[in-house]
């Protein structure tokens, strides 16, 4: 006889003395069902970051290197002068 046993919802090896599953939380009292995954969790939906924003970002950090370089050749120049 094994010690382990397939959970029925999450396919990973629940030891036979086991109450709940270690990874995906059922049990017997669940009947072992998908409805213990994130038991609880209300969390928002995300949406995934796309290259479109990060070349976004690349774009701005760029762009202020230029104007602080302008900036600070304009106030040598008045400087000098």
């Amino acid at each position: 006889m094994s010690t382990y046993f397939i959970c029925p919802n999450c396919g990973s090896q629940v030891p036979r003395k086991a109450l709940a599953c270690p990874e995906c939380g059922s049990d017997e009292n669940t009947g072992w069902s998908e409805d213990t995954l994130y038991d609880g969790l209300d969390l928002p939906e995300t949406e995934p970051i796309t290259s479109h924003t990060s070349k976004s970002f690349f774009k701005k950090k760029y762009f202020l290197s230029i104007v602080a370089i302008i900036v600070i050749l304009a106030f040598l120049l008045i400087y000098l002068i």
